[in-house]
């Protein structure tokens, strides 16, 4: 197929559509002048599938009709109706598209991770010590910094929830002892002895963050 057949092809259902250029076909799909003018030069052989996608919608063409018109296989019944090397490229090329379009919400899903994690190391002081901070406030309600605790409490405690991330226990918490979840700071409980949580600790699912800081319940 030459330059010329598949241009004019190209410019023949523009004109279907209303697109005057090119460079309007370019914005109406949102892919580059470069891709078109492959299109025009190679036809669908050399192009990405998410790329022929955007073309077929803004030129109001199925997928398949798409590939048929600017296909270089040969039809073999009439120009209507596709061969079965055809069908299979189509089949190839949707195939490719579920196949990046995973891959595309898979690298989200790890960018989305990645900025969580670094956010947290981030605010690692605050989650660590303003609880016990908040805590102490709470209890003696003559400190100045106790009308505070709501305004920051709150905001934190909603983007802890939407990131999946739970604390241990709340802050004054008295607990059963486990060396797993909970970093000790004096004494030497065994395990199952009750101890009080002085710095609440962190995991996101079945992620741990931070243990949980306790000691010794005194008796």
């Amino acid at each position: 197929m030459s330059d010329t057949d598949f241009t004019q092809k190209l410019h023949d259902l523009m004109q279907r559509v209303g697109i005057s250029s090119f460079k309007a076909l370019s914005r109406t799909a949102g892919v580059s002048e470069r891709q078109i003018l492959r299109l025009r030069r190679f036809g669908v052989g050399q192009m990405r599938v998410d790329v022929l996608l955007k073309l077929s919608q803004a030129l109001k063409l199925s997928l398949n009709e798409l590939v048929a018109t600017f296909s270089q296989v040969e039809l073999v019944i009439d120009k209507d109706t596709p061969t079965q090397e055809l069908l299979h490229y189509v089949d190839q090329l949707k195939k490719e598209y579920e196949r990046s379009q995973q891959q595309i919400q898979q690298q989200r899903q790890v960018l989305q991770q990645e900025f969580q994690q670094s956010s947290l190391q981030l605010l690692e002081s605050l989650l660590l010590q303003f609880p016990t901070a908040a805590h102490k406030a709470r209890e003696n309600p003559q400190l100045p910094a106790v009308n505070i605790v709501p305004l920051v409490h709150k905001p934190l405690e909603k983007l802890l929830q939407q990131w999946g991330v739970e604390a241990i226990a709340p802050v004054g918490a008295e607990i059963p002892y486990d060396p797993q979840l909970h970093q000790l700071l004096e004494g030497n409980p065994q395990v199952g002895e009750i101890v009080k949580v002085r710095y609440t600790g962190y995991r996101q699912g079945d992620k741990l963050l931070y243990r949980a800081k306790v000691s010794p319940v005194s008796p």
